[in-house]
């Protein structure tokens, strides 16, 4: 029979503890969703800043329907390149200090676009160890084109840059990582380059908006050569964006794939996305109330709990086993809590975790909670 390893492949995912199957929101109304009739309280949302349903946001996303249509109908080359696009570009560079931007269609679609343009180029790319799997997808099909360093390894960074110091060389890291919470020190990243003649790639998706005294992510730490940004996680709306300097965004224009050849994002989109900016900016107690619920929650949990040390939106529990981290999620789930177990190969094998993501519309009662149901499952 042909195709036969689909169901092979599936029943060794199910025998692991690895399978994986879609949950049908129904509704979604601030920290609650609503999964086949049942209400939980929602801590594995991307929403930090709580802006998802804001209303000075539908409202910009209706007023762009009405002024630009939903869909962008091409590509930025063609005739998809709006005044919605150009004004969020515009904002965006005004917001993190560069001088150029481009939008994508996601996260996923900029990793991969940008990198694999300068791959055709003989670059020489060097991740950190615990990169999104975008970033390695992008490079993974030319195995002499990349290496990688121990997580947060900076020695050993600067002992591989010195070996190909003649190659033009990208260092590429997360600025809060995905799924520890813990950070990358952008201001050590560029000193390296500097230092080696390279530049630097950081993907800033779940750092941007909840990072710096105007969110700005890791550009207030530092200036990065390249920035990626999503905007359906903090920022609450669809799509992401690179900022760059003028050459580079030149050359990405040129020779892009996924830029030159995907339909634009959805003008009206881009324009909500100008609102979340603007209140991103503005609303800092956002910001401070993440901090002040995560020290909360960090001291609430039992001293036998593995913690990742983190000063991000994001805490990771680890467990270890991947069937004890999938008992855990669905011994929460019937205490009305959704926490989604992370599990190979999203993270490496017997690092199995809960990772819970705080937001701002999570209150005190809500992380007690959380903590005191933690305590009781995890032992």
């Amino acid at each position: 029979m042909s195709f036969k390893f689909l169901k092979e492949q599936v029943r060794q995912q199910q025998h692991l503890s690895l399978f994986r199957e879609r949950s049908l929101i129904t509704a979604q109304t601030g920290t609650e969703i609503i999964v086949d009739g049942e209400k939980y309280l929602n801590f594995s949302s991307n929403d930090y800043l709580g802006l998802n349903q804001h209303k000075d946001i539908n409202k910009a996303l209706i007023e762009g329907v009405d002024r630009f249509g939903l869909c962008a109908s091409a590509s930025s080359l063609v005739t998809g390149f709006n005044y919605a696009h150009q004004a969020l570009e515009e904002k965006i560079c005004q917001w993190l200090n560069k001088p150029r931007c481009l939008l994508y269609a996601s996260g996923f679609a900029a990793n991969t676009g940008v990198i694999q343009a300068l791959a055709q180029n003989n670059v020489k790319f060097i991740l950190d160890k615990l990169s999104h799997a975008s970033l390695i997808d992008a490079v993974i099909n030319d195995k002499q084109s990349f290496k990688r360093f121990a997580h947060n390894n900076y020695e050993q960074l600067a002992r591989i840059m010195a070996t190909q110091n003649d190659h033009n060389q990208l260092i590429i890291s997360e600025g809060v990582f995905s799924m520890d919470g813990d950070s990358a020190d952008i201001v050590q990243l560029n000193t390296l380059a500097q230092r080696y003649n390279a530049k630097t790639y950081i993907d800033d998706a779940h750092s941007i908006g909840v990072v710096g005294d105007k969110g700005q992510g890791s550009s207030y730490y530092c200036e990065s050569d390249l920035t990626m940004a999503t905007f359906g996680k903090a920022i609450a709306t669809n799509g992401a964006f690179v900022t760059c300097d003028e050459d580079m965004y030149q050359f990405l224009v040129n020779f892009s794939r996924h830029y030159i050849y995907s339909t634009a994002m959805s003008p009206a989109v881009a324009w909500a996305t100008i609102k979340s900016v603007e209140l991103i900016q503005k609303e800092t107690w956002r910001r401070e109330k993440i901090n002040q619920l995560s020290q909360l929650f960090i001291k609430m949990l039992n001293d036998n709990i593995t913690l990742v040390p983190t000063s991000s939106s994001i805490h990771a529990i680890v467990i270890g086993d991947a069937e004890q981290t999938l008992m855990a999620a669905q011994k929460l789930k019937r205490k009305g809590i959704w926490l989604t177990p992370i599990r190979p190969p999203t993270v490496p094998t017997n690092s199995s975790r809960l990772r819970v993501t705080i937001c701002a519309h999570h209150n005190e009662q809500d992380i007690k909670y959380l903590a005191q149901s933690i305590n009781e499952v995890v032992i």
